[in-house]
């Protein structure tokens, strides 16, 4: 079968899915993974593992949108007001899922020290996606939803900087090498300031280019050119594309007066992409996994709930949060996808000698946490009375 046949009926069954998903009370985004799965290797086989490889590139363009779309929330003048408070929570909500993930690694599954450093620094992430999906579905606004969104974008940022910094260590440990500051820090404080640094530029030119522009088809294949480059900069330099995006992002909104143009222009062409990515992601998602994951999957995933829940209401409680938000903030961040997937893939890679154990974990935790998660938050936000931004508690 040729293949964009196969991917018209990956978005075909992406629509039925999310229906069928609503039907249940649940956001489309737990739909369009299932019906993934569905479709993928392991049930009906529609796409070939080796297939799922090449669309890699979907993935990559749909991850650049939604990163560029968080920066729609770093707007200076509300960061100025809650930025402050949302880096402490993210602080202790990634200190909370590193430290009781390690420990479940660690201590009670008696792992060795690098394997439990990786995984616990994996466990960092939340994946922005299934959030910004859900949350735009129900049209949120409010204290929660204004946390969620820089909480889950920063968490990602910090997250690629522990994953660095612990795989440096790990290497280290496994080699036998000499440590060095240079080695554990060096390398990722690179990556992370270059990624700002083609972030800043790419939305200083987009910014003021589009002010040029005056026509919305115009508009929307500047916005296009400027993510694909984006994206395609960072993959040749090596550093993270998220957060070049995420930064781009923040920099046009502050940048320019027309920003909500250009952030318009973005959110109209990624509805099929957004389907594609969830659909794809599920089919990339192997039922076989069950059967070999076992126990330490399973702790994996109470471990990085416990900890994201604990870490997100402490830092909550700290900054003084609406009582709503510290008891639902964490509960809120449990999405897990894209990025995660990407490091663990990166491990295997750089780091054999762990096995296939780490992607196992991951792959697992993400087929939970991506249909569990963005049902979550579409619980919390219901619950606290966000949707339609009309606040009800």
């Amino acid at each position: 079968m040729d293949i964009f046949l196969k991917l018209g009926l990956a978005i075909l069954v992406g629509i039925i899915g999310g229906k069928i998903s609503n039907r249940f009370g649940l956001p489309k985004v737990s739909g369009y993974i299932v019906g993934g799965l569905i479709i993928g290797p392991s049930i009906m086989k529609l796409f070939s593992l080796e297939e799922l490889g090449s669309l890699g590139f979907i993935n990559d363009i749909a991850l650049g949108c939604i990163a560029f779309g968080i920066g729609n929330s770093f707007l200076l003048s509300d960061l100025k007001e809650m930025g402050k408070n949302a880096l402490i929570i993210t602080v202790a909500e990634v200190a909370g899922a590193v430290i009781i993930v390690f420990s479940t690694m660690y201590f009670i599954f008696d792992k060795s020290l690098a394997f439990s450093l990786v995984m616990a620094s994996m466990s960092a992430s939340t994946a922005p996606a299934g959030l910004v999906l859900v949350i735009n579905e129900l049209k949120a606004d409010g204290p929660l939803v204004r946390n969620i969104l820089p909480v889950a974008a920063f968490d990602d940022a910090l997250g690629i900087m522990v994953f660095g910094v612990a795989s440096a260590v790990a290497k280290l440990l496994i080699s036998g090498g000499n440590f060095s500051l240079t080695t554990i820090v060096g390398k990722p404080l690179i990556e992370m300031v270059l990624s700002v640094v083609i972030g800043f530029l790419l939305g200083m030119i987009l910014a003021y280019t589009a002010n040029k522009v005056k026509d919305d088809e115009q508009l929307v294949a500047l916005s296009s050119l400027f993510i694909l480059l984006s994206i395609g900069i960072s993959k040749y330099l090596n550093i993270s594309t998220l957060l070049t995006n995420m930064v781009m992002g923040g920099v046009v909104i502050n940048a320019t007066s027309r920003y909500k143009r250009i952030f318009n222009s973005v959110k109209s062409m990624t509805p099929p992409l957004n389907i594609l990515f969830f659909v794809l992601a599920g089919a990339n998602l192997e039922l076989g996994i069950l059967n070999t994951v076992g126990l330490i999957g399973v702790g994996y995933i109470i471990a990085r709930g416990l900890g994201k829940v604990i870490g997100a209401g402490f830092g909550a409680k700290i900054v003084n949060a609406e009582g709503f938000v510290q008891k639902y903030l964490g509960i809120s961040l449990l999405t897990q996808g894209g990025i995660s997937i990407g490091l663990a893939m990166s491990l295997k890679q750089t780091m054999p000698e762990l096995g296939n154990l780490p992607v196992t974990i991951i792959l697992f935790s993400v087929l939970i946490f991506e249909i569990l998660g963005p049902a979550f938050t579409k619980y919390t936000v219901t619950k606290v009375g966000e949707v339609n931004g009309m606040l009800q508690n």
